[in-house]
């Protein structure tokens, strides 16, 4: 197992916590000098929150952990790649470099839709690299919306049994 792997499963675990409450299986790690200083996985639901996307929640403890909002050497693993909301905080934070296990190609802004990570005319772009582990991230998010619609179409099901 490679250094860009052995992260990614550990935001892979993250992203296992957010599954586990219901939530849509993002998880993310930030690692600096080759240690996690942050860790975060979607909590919009829990949290009744836009905002709370695994990367947002692991940029803000890994500014608290650097004290600064600059984190110009760190690498930020992400499951999923990130959405445009994301995608800007990361470039604002001067983040080096994002690896992304999935791609998201109905929301995603490192490549699907747009790169907003990597737009020239910013005073900053990101290194980017795409496809680690991509198979388990996708593989946790396909789960976790086949359940949901099977969950769905279970409860339709009751309903129309009771009428």
């Amino acid at each position: 197992m490679n250094q860009d792997e052995k992260y990614m499963k550990e935001a892979i675990r993250q992203a296992k916590k957010a599954y586990a409450l219901k939530e849509v299986p993002i998880g993310c790690v930030i690692v600096y000098q080759d240690k996690i200083i942050a860790r975060g996985y979607n909590r919009r639901t829990i949290d009744k929150n836009t905002l709370a996307h695994a990367e947002l929640i692991a940029i803000r403890k890994a500014s608290r952990k650097m004290d600064d909002w600059r984190l110009e050497d760190c690498t930020m693993y992400v499951t999923l790649e990130p959405c445009q909301m994301c995608s800007g905080a990361i470039v604002q934070s001067r983040m080096k470099k994002v690896v992304v296990g999935c791609m998201n190609p109905k929301a995603g802004c490192a490549g699907s839709i747009f790169n907003l990570l990597q737009v020239p005319q910013f005073n900053h772009q990101v290194e980017l690299e795409i496809g680690v582990l991509e198979e388990e991230c996708s593989q946790l998010m396909k789960s976790f919306f086949r359940e949901l619609r099977e969950e769905k179409a279970r409860k339709k099901a009751e309903e129309n049994s009771v009428e």
